[in-house]
């Protein structure tokens, strides 16, 4: 697994070669909020990337900068060997952002036209319909449709025609579950024909379930790179669940040692623990005798939020 660092010289000129996306150093502040802070990544062809981190961590700055909306103060952002600008006209990437609206006094179908009819490499209006899962609404008009069918329509503008590079900003927000399921369902179509996806998400169970790599972003910089099980090991910390019979003195279960995370919820404990046999064994020295013992790994929310509350607490 890849964390925080740099690539030089003659690394990311091997890196720009081969990759879909590199990031080389990449600084961009507004004012004296720095929001990127000397980003280096690369993504290579046909992987599925989650790009995940708290408010504040960069994510939106790094995907307009990779789109070329905004201007990087220092380092380099390349596509394809080329700029974002030319990678985009050329009809490489599609996008999918929260952030712009959609035309209104339109129908679905005649927007989707449009996108299409301006891809360099278009696809079938019908067929784009289809992937999308707006045949159905395709007479409707745009300021009519409720919040998961407007994401719908978004992607269906991402992928008018056959780009190489798939970037989606929080993809399935308004979504419902089914809708949310096709649309990932499609979404991996799209991977396994070689494309590469990058989507940024708050949901970390899609991440976790979807992504091939995750980047976590704190404060502009890359804080970890690797798979969602790496991600997991990274944390440092697993979780333990047991019942107990009787009163519970919580005093006594905070000075369980490695403990790093304690819940009460009547007679059942949860807690995390960076040694889980070490507090086990410890649980048993008390004295106690825990029922339903179980013992797993973090799942991905709990370990990206104990990887950036570690982050926080060294910067405080």
């Amino acid at each position: 697994m890849t964390t925080t660092g740099t690539t030089t010289g003659t690394a990311a000129d091997a890196a720009a070669a081969t990759a879909v996306v590199v990031f080389d150093r990449v600084t961009k502040s507004y004012g004296d909020v720095r929001a990127v802070d000397g980003l280096s990544l690369a993504l290579r062809p046909g992987e599925t990337v989650a790009l995940l981190g708290p408010n504040g961590a960069g994510k939106s700055t790094t995907l307009d900068l990779l789109l070329g909306l905004k201007n990087a103060d220092s380092g380099s952002v390349t596509l394809f060997g080329t700029g974002p600008r030319e990678a985009i006209v050329a009809g490489r990437v599609g996008a999918m952002l929260q952030s712009g609206g959609l035309m209104e006094d339109v129908t679905v179908a005649e927007l989707v036209r449009l996108a299409c009819d301006l891809h360099p490499r278009r696809y079938r209006v019908h067929d784009v319909l289809a992937r999308a899962g707006i045949s159905e609404i395709a007479d409707r008009k745009v300021n009519k449709l409720s919040g998961g069918q407007a994401q719908r329509v978004r992607f269906a503008l991402a992928t008018a025609g056959d780009s190489d590079l798939i970037v989606l900003d929080e993809p399935t927000t308004g979504m419902d579950v089914s809708a949310r399921q096709a649309f990932w369902a499609t979404l991996r179509e799209q991977a396994d024909q070689g494309r590469t996806v990058l989507f940024a998400t708050h949901y970390l169970e899609e991440a976790d379930a979807v992504a091939d790599r995750v980047l976590v972003l704190h404060r502009g910089r890359l804080l970890a790179d690797g798979t969602a099980a790496e991600i997991k090991a990274k944390a440092g910390a697993r979780r333990v669940r047991f019942d107990l019979h009787g009163p519970i003195d919580e005093a006594a279960l905070r000075r369980l040692p490695f403990l790093t995370a304690l819940d009460v919820s009547g007679h059942t404990v949860r807690i995390q623990s960076s040694d889980a046999d070490a507090t086990v064994h410890a649980l048993y020295g008390l004295g106690l005798y825990p029922r339903n013992l179980e013992v797993a790994g973090l799942g991905l929310e709990q370990a990206f939020v104990a990887i950036t509350e570690a982050e926080e607490a060294k910067q405080s």
